[in-house]
């Protein structure tokens, strides 16, 4: 079966446009996490209700199953010099290299920049503040808007050379760079599995003591797990949506979880999403079922949803606001309908939400 969505006929991405003040595009997290605002949405009847993330277990009746996305952020925007493999005591030139995924035993899909200046067959040194070459990689390949495959010389532990000499890949729109606090905040408290190069970002607001709370009423939580690409920030080059085609993305599915989904289903609880990658996930997964129940597995996804999509597993969603004209905010019209969703996107911005990753956040049942 196909990973794409039923879309209806004749959107074009035009149509997902809307109007925002670059002020309300958050530039930090709230102070204390989980002190984020909640816009509350009824899809049904499109009914708004302003609430704050504290109220979130209020939404839910025992027997709910949550399901939260536990990938983890890593440190994937690096600085390297150009070089050539028998010149590699003179580098010349600071090169952007953003990670997006895996391509190989020691190779890794990135973006560069400025690209233009990367080209096959040139060394690329990785420093630390202190001048010691951490890492080192080969450009293998060149593909389109900066793309480059590299092959980095093997080291004992990769990560953790990440993270000594990594930054947190704070999105374009986040007009900043990246601090210590950053480590912390633009990763959830249950992150586990290492491989997201940005953050899954509904997940960024709970804490302990709500996981706790809503545990306390009887909610049923489990965890998928999809690493998040960078194709979530890439913009649309078409006009038209049935002309859209996303960027892959690596998920898992556990027993447990799979156990808990296919026992919520059967038992007609409902199911709740943090998030568009869980979203995305447990639908892929569903459409890949042959209309049968959920088996564990790992795999790739590059679904995409808009309206005209037919939802085979969740029921709610809590998610972030997101970009005009995204792949995103398809996702969630397909779930509230578009005029919902624009209209409740300009109820946020004459309420002056705070948008985007570090912004507040919308739940809709």
């Amino acid at each position: 079966m196909s990973d794409a969505s039923q879309a209806t006929s004749g959107l074009r991405v035009d149509d997902f446009d809307f109007e925002l003040p670059p002020e309300l595009i958050a530039q930090q997290p709230p102070a204390e996490r989980g002190q984020s605002r909640m816009l509350v949405m009824d899809r049904a009847t499109g009914a708004l209700r302003d609430a704050h993330f504290s109220d979130f277990p209020s939404l839910f009746a025992p027997g709910d199953l949550l399901v939260l996305n536990d990938s983890r952020v890593i440190p994937a925007r690096l600085y390297a010099r150009r070089t050539l493999r028998r010149d590699r005591e003179k580098p010349t030139g600071r090169i952007e290299v953003m990670l997006i995924e895996p391509a190989g035993e020691n190779e890794w899909r990135v973006l560069v920049r400025p690209g233009r200046k990367v080209a096959i067959g040139e060394w690329l040194v990785f420093p630390a503040p202190t001048g010691e070459i951490v890492l080192e990689a080969e450009v293998l390949e060149r593909g389109q808007f900066g793309e480059r495959v590299l092959r980095f010389t093997p080291v004992d532990e990769f990560f953790a050379a990440l993270e000594r000499i990594g930054h947190m890949p704070l999105p374009p729109y986040i007009r900043r760079d990246d601090a210590d606090a950053d480590r912390e905040r633009y990763q959830t408290v249950f992150s586990q599995e290492r491989g997201s190069v940005a953050a899954p970002t509904a997940g960024l607001h709970f804490t302990p003591e709500m996981l706790e709370a809503l545990a306390a009423r009887g909610v049923e939580i489990t965890r998928i797990t999809l690493h998040v690409g960078l194709g979530t920030f890439a913009p649309l080059r078409v006009e038209r949506i049935d002309e859209v085609h996303l960027h892959r993305e690596r998920y898992s599915l556990s027993a447990a979880a799979t156990e808990a989904v296919n026992r919520a289903a059967r038992e007609g609880r409902r199911i709740v999403a943090v998030g568009t990658t869980v979203v995305r996930t447990l639908e892929h997964c569903a459409a890949h079922s042959a209309g049968g129940e959920l088996k564990p597995h790992t795999g790739n996804t590059e679904i995409f949803i808009a309206p005209g999509y037919k939802f085979r597993l969740v029921g709610a969603l809590l998610t972030n606001f997101h970009l005009p004209k995204s792949s995103l905010l398809m996702l969630v019209s397909a779930f509230a309908g578009r005029e919902n969703v624009l209209a409740a996107y300009r109820h946020a911005v004459e309420a002056k939400y705070r948008f985007f990753s570090y912004g507040d956040c919308m739940f809709i049942s």
